[in-house]
């Protein structure tokens, strides 16, 4: 397990314990993604790889041999390209804003229940594809209460859409599971997958020198997912880490200030943050 250090508002830095190493993760959070030439001559390679699949499958879809079902499944191949250019693209350019020291926190009143429901929904959606026909997902619903809280729901849900992301494309078959509790005002969301990126995972998250690890592990959409996902945690104040599901998958874990919001009546429509008795 890699258990980790708490991280306080005016701290200038924060530790976590990986095996024997202690790592300094505020250097990690704050590495320039745009000084990274290893990042960027991937990120070039893969984009050129999907533009010529995008090419090629366009061009088979001109040609009279191929039947209906064919056919289709070249649009599928196209539309993936180009979902995985877009990806890329916002990851990349949005931790890119985030180095600039740009970019806020926007805390609005959100219930996690809901929140959580629509985004599993959207999760069992994406597994009916073809190619995910042998991933089972298994979701777990922790919360000890379905209050309001103050989050930055964009943010979080964005940090939640690339460790999904991550943990299907390193899992060919068995079973993805994620969950959330909220609990001393805190939200806490998992993800654990049967994959075989673990190691990879935990070698993107903890890094201190994006080239030396994409040396090591050559895969930009895998290694972006958690760039971004680290430094929008990072941004809420929260923390985020890895511990070893079975041989080889990941269980990854993060964990953000969540203050119930009080309701009109008793706050004149104004957010505090209050202790939850257990």
């Amino acid at each position: 397990m890699f258990e980790y250090t708490g991280h306080n508002k005016g701290e200038n830095s924060r530790s976590v314990m990986v095996g024997d190493d202690k790592i300094n993760i505020r250097e990690t959070i704050t590495q320039n993604i745009v000084s990274c030439s290893e990042l960027f001559t991937g990120l070039s390679r893969e984009m050129r790889t999907q533009m010529n699949a995008i090419v090629a499958f366009s061009y088979l879809l001109n040609k009279k041999e191929y039947n209906e079902k064919e056919r289709e499944d070249f649009s599928n191949q196209i539309y993936n390209s180009c979902e995985q250019i877009i990806g890329l693209v916002d990851n990349f350019l949005d931790s890119a804003v985030i180095d600039t020291g740009n970019s806020k926190v926007d805390l609005k009143g959100c219930r996690p229940d809901t929140m959580f429901h629509d985004l599993f929904a959207e999760f069992r959606e994406i597994l009916m594809k073809e190619k995910y026909r042998d991933i089972i997902m298994v979701t777990e619903n922790q919360a000890l209460n379905d209050a309001e809280v103050l989050i930055d729901t964009s943010r979080v849900t964005r940090v939640i859409r690339n460790l999904f992301q991550n943990a299907i494309s390193s899992t060919r078959s068995g079973y993805i599971k994620m969950g959330y509790y909220h609990r001393d005002e805190k939200l806490t969301f998992y993800i654990l997958d049967s994959g075989q990126g673990f190691f990879k995972s935990r070698e993107f998250l903890y890094t201190q020198n994006l080239n030396e690890s994409l040396g090591k592990f050559n895969d930009i959409s895998h290694a972006i997912n958690l760039i971004l996902a680290r430094k929008l945690i990072s941004m809420l104040e929260g923390s985020i880490w890895i511990e070893c599901n079975g041989l080889t998958g990941a269980g990854i874990y993060f964990s953000i200030p969540a203050g119930t919001a009080v309701s009109s009546e008793s706050s004149g429509n104004k957010f505090t943050k209050n202790m939850i008795t257990i």
